[in-house]
């Protein structure tokens, strides 16, 4: 019975080996066809690839020369940090850390930053001095955040000199010719830049040199294109922030708002669109929310620039006390930059020539112009020379900061008030007329003091009687006598430069060294391939570029072209007139010329034998 039990549990041995051999088969199968699958799926199709973290995106927009945002700025520096305190002799990552260092002391406008940076990128060039373009290149950017274009410049074309086709060099090699005057060199290295590359740096590099050429819609055009390419919100916002000073510039307050709102929108620590926004708000009339705005970027950004704005604001108030506190701020602020090794002469002598010392302002500039001969040093010297009284000497460097044929092809309302000013010190009333009128016509809204000075200035002067007297018919009348007497006044700027040029020389090389930012070797100012030789500091930066637009403008003036310059004819805007019905802006306003500001100051001799005062 037990026998027959265990018979018929027990199952035969033949099928017991068929049944493992099918599973056996089925498994080799399934396998079989998983593998095939996988063979035949693409590479990319298992999923999205991470989004790079902040250390990534900081690294890659250092890397390009891209603005960062502020957090991942942050994560970067601490990263390289860490990084550089386990492997000191990492040479990339030091210059890594400089150019970071430097990008955000521009962003948050805190220069302690600038030194960290310094040390940082000379630690790389140590270990490695020879090729180092990366190092060579954040020593160059470092140089154009302190304002020190000379040491810029060496930088720059030692960098270019190392790795000609690394187009990260070229940006800050532009800008270092920009504010050394050397336009003709800016304009090559940019052809440079083109040639290498595309994209949003490269757009907003061309459209600044348009913009200092006069060709405004040229400028506009590829400053909007780099907004197109913007890869990030940071960078759009640096882009839009451009967009809108050149808005500004040409007098159109409401497009220029617009685009420091859009700026903000992309990247709320953008600050500089908020000063932009106090300057355009005040503009339009919207006076309460320009102060909040002037104050929530000097909290913000503390550049001495915004407390020299706001101060001008509460002033043309009528606010005295606050506008002092302001200008309180501004020498603070110059005091602990300069500590940093950052360059604010010319704003100090603006700022001196207006609301200051005028001799003090006439000093500081004759220094800056030695060092950086651009067309905004020689504005802000002609108008401090006019302060202190030398009015013919000052008359050469404003018809050089407005005369296209000597670099002064930005149009600029400030620099034609200011020649405009200058002439009618000299009882050059057609000539004071016109410039007067250029300045309310390119930007009706330039400054809140001296807009209602222009007006009050061209009322004063009327509109010339049929005929009009000697002077304005020898000034406006008789173009090729006008047109005379700018390339005098300009001479006599150039012959001022050249006496001063040898004296100068050897003491601007001695402030070179001393500068935080120079170099203790820069070698000679020979440029690279691709760059063109730069040229001897003082000479002059016109350019050959849209010679047929020089040759319509050289062209003799009658009737309405007699009213304009030798330079681009200005644009007409709607409600832009030059005095008489115009109405005059609120506030206290300051006088256009005053002859007897800074009496203590002699007006300086005629001639080449002009010294600093």
């Amino acid at each position: 019975m037990e026998s027959s039990v265990e018979t018929e549990a027990a199952p035969a041995p033949g099928r017991r080996h068929v049944t493992v051999r099918r599973a056996l088969i089925g498994a080799v199968a399934g396998c079989a066809v998983l593998g095939g699958v996988l063979m035949v799926l693409p590479p990319g199709r298992q999923g999205p690839p991470p989004a790079p973290g902040p250390v990534a995106r900081a690294a890659t927009a250092v890397g390009t020369g891209t603005p960062a945002s502020l957090p991942d700025l942050a994560a970067l520096i601490g990263d390289r940090e860490a990084h550089l305190r386990a492997h000191p002799g990492d040479v990339e990552s030091w210059a890594v850390l400089g150019a970071a260092y430097v990008e955000r002391g521009e962003r948050t406008a805190r220069p302690r930053y600038y030194p960290r940076a310094e040390k940082a990128l000379r630690t790389s060039l140590r270990a490695r001095p020879r090729g180092n373009a990366q190092a060579l290149g954040g020593l160059a950017r470092l140089a154009v955040a302190r304002n020190d274009f000379r040491a810029a410049r060496s930088w720059g074309e030692d960098a270019v000199a190392a790795a000609p086709r690394r187009w990260t060099v070229y940006p800050a090699l532009i800008d270092a010719y920009r504010g050394l005057g050397d336009h003709k060199a800016a304009r090559r290295a940019r052809d440079r830049l083109v040639s290498l590359r595309s994209g949003s740096p490269v757009s907003a590099r061309v459209g600044l040199v348009h913009r200092d050429d006069g060709r405004r819609e040229d400028a506009a055009a590829a400053l909007a294109d780099s907004v197109a390419r913007a890869s990030t919100p940071s960078e759009r916002a640096v882009r839009l922030l451009a967009v809108g000073e050149l808005a500004w510039e040409r007098g159109e307050p409401a497009e220029s708002l617009r685009a420091y709102e859009a700026a903000l929108r992309a990247d709320s620590d953008e600050h500089a669109a908020l000063a932009g926004q106090g300057r355009a708000l005040a503009a339009l009339g919207r006076v309460s929310e320009a102060l909040r705005s002037y104050q929530s970027a000097l909290a913000k950004r503390p550049l001495p620039q915004y407390a020299l704005e706001l101060g001008e604001l509460y002033e043309s108030l009528g606010m005295g006390g606050a506008a002092r506190a302001q200008y309180d701020v501004l020498r603070e602020r110059v005091r602990a930059e300069a500590a940093e090794g950052v360059n604010d002469e010319l704003l100090l002598g603006r700022f001196e020539a207006d609301h200051g010392d005028a001799a003090t302002a006439v000093r500081r500039l004759r220094a800056e112009w030695r060092r950086h001969p651009s067309v905004a040093v020689a504005d802000a010297l002609g108008w401090a020379l006019h302060r202190s009284g030398a009015h013919e000497e000052a008359l050469g460097f404003a018809a050089r900061a407005t005369d296209k044929e000597h670099g002064g092809g930005v149009r600029s309302a400030l620099y034609a008030y200011h020649r405009g000013a200058v002439e009618r010190a000299l009882g050059r009333t057609g000539a004071a007329r016109r410039h007067l009128g250029e300045a309310l016509r390119i930007n009706p809204h330039f400054s809140p003091l001296l807009v209602p000075s222009a007006r009050r200035a061209l009322k004063e002067l009327g509109e010339p009687e049929d005929g009009g007297p000697e002077e304005v018919g020898a000034t406006d009348a008789e173009p090729e006598e006008a047109d005379a007497d700018d390339a005098q006044a300009a001479e006599a700027a150039e012959d001022t430069e050249g006496a001063e040029g040898a004296e100068g020389a050897g003491e601007a090389d001695a402030e070179e060294a001393g500068s935080g930012a120079t170099r203790e070797d820069a070698p000679g100012s020979g440029g690279p391939a691709g760059t063109g030789a730069t040229r001897p500091a003082g000479s002059s930066g016109g350019g050959a570029d849209g010679a047929s637009r020089g040759r319509a403008e050289a062209r003799p003036r009658t009737g309405a072209d007699a009213d304009t310059d030798a330079g681009p004819v200005p644009e007409a805007r709607p409600g832009g007139g030059s005095g008489g019905g115009a109405r005059e802006g609120a506030g206290a306003g300051a006088e256009e010329a005053a002859p007897g500001r800074g009496a203590g100051a002699a007006p300086s001799p005629s001639g080449a034998e002009r010294r600093p005062g």
